[in-house]
C-alpha cells in the first residue's frame, strides 16, 4: 500500500497491545476494499485512555479501536455515545469525524454478524444460551437480543448474571446449565479455554446436554480450535470459533470509519496468520 499524505489513519489502543491481531485485519480489508487507510497498534498505559481519545481531534486519526482497559475511561473524552455503547457502559471504538468523537461498541453485533457470515445462523426467533458474565457476555447478550433472539444467562456469579441479562431486558433472563440444553446455539463468552491462565485447556460446559441441531460458539481465539470446540466436532454439531466475533466487530468499525463494505473473507484470512 502507499501511503501518502492523504492516507488516514486509524489504530487501536491497549496495554498490552503488542499480540493485536487487528493491524493485520484493519490492513487487509483496507487494501481488499480500495481504501486509502492504515491502521496502528498504539500503547497507551492505563489511565491514559481519555488523553488518547482525545488526540484524535489534533492529530485527525479518523476511528480507534479500544481495548482493555481503556473502553469505559475512554467515554470522559467524547461528544457522544451510541445507544448500544450507553447500555453498555464501554466502547470499543471511536469515530472522528471533524472533530466530533462518537463511542459505539460493536462486539455484540460484531458477534451477530460473524454467526451469520461464518456459519448462516440468523438469530432471529432463536434462543442463545450465554455462558458468562463479564463485558464480553453483555455485549452478546443486548447483540443477540437485538437481532430478535431470547437469551438465557449462565453464570458463576448470579449477581453479575443478573446485570448481564438485564442490558437486554424481557428478551434475557438467568439460568442455570441444564436450561443450556435446549438451545439452539451455546456460547463460552468467557476465557476458559484459552492457552494460557486459569482453565486452560478446560471445557466451561458439558456438550453432551445437546441436541444435533446445537451450533457451539466459543468466543476464544488462541486456540482457534478449543477443547470445546474440539469436543462439539466430535458431537457432529456445528461449531463457530472466536475469530468471528472479532472480525465481525472489526468489520463494523472498518465500515463506520470508511464508509465502505467491510470485505470480511480476507480480513478473516489475514486474522488466521
Amino acid at each position: 500500500m502507499l501511503v501518502s499524505g492523504a492516507t488516514q489513519l486509524a489504530g487501536v489502543i491497549g496495554w498490552p497491545v503488542e499480540h493485536s491481531r487487528s493491524p493485520a485485519i484493519h490492513n487487509a480489508a483496507a487494501a481488499a476494499a480500495g481504501v486509502d487507510l492504515v491502521y496502528v497498534a498504539l500503547r497507551v498505559k492505563p489511565g491514559d485512555g481519555a488523553a488518547a481519545a482525545a488526540s484524535m481531534r489534533t492529530l485527525g486519526i479518523r476511528g480507534l479501536s479500544v481495548t482493555m482497559p481503556h473502553k469505559v475511561d475512554v467515554i470522559d473524552a467524547l461528544d457522544e455515545l451510541t445507544d448500544v455503547a450507553r447500555t453498555l457502559g464501554a466502547v470499543n471504538h471511536i469515530t472522528n469525524t471533524d472533530g466530533h468523537l462518537v463511542g459505539n461498541n460493536t462486539d455484540g453485533a460484531g458477534f451477530v454478524a460473524g454467526l451469520k457470515f461464518d456459519a448462516g445462523i440468523d438469530l432471529d426467533a432463536k434462543t442463545v444460551g450465554v455462558f458468562g458474565s463479564g463485558s464480553a457476555a453483555k455485549a452478546i447478550v443486548l447483540g443477540c437480543a437485538n437481532a430478535g433472539a431470547q437469551v438465557v444467562v449462565v453464570g458463576r456469579d448470579s449477581s453479575r448474571a443478573q446485570k448481564a441479562a438485564e442490558v437486554a431486558g424481557d428478551r434475557a433472563s438467568v439460568g442455570s446449565l441444564s436450561d443450556l440444553a435446549g438451545v439452539d446455539v451455546a456460547v463460552n463468552a468467557t476465557p476458559i479455554g484459552m492457552e494460557r491462565g486459569e482453565g486452560a485447556g478446560e471445557v466451561p460446559f458439558d456438550v453432551a446436554m445437546f441436541g444435533p441441531e446445537t451450533a457451539v460458539v466459543d468466543i476464544v481465539y488462541t486456540p482457534l480450535e478449543t477443547a470445546l470446540l474440539r469436543s462439539a466436532a466430535n458431537r457432529g454439531l456445528a461449531t463457530v470459533d472466536g475469530l468471528s466475533m472479532l472480525v465481525g466487530q472489526a468489520g463494523a468499525q472498518f465500515e463506520a470509519w470508511t464508509g465502505a463494505q467491510a470485505p470480511l473473507q480476507a480480513m478473516r484470512e489475514a486474522a488466521r496468520h
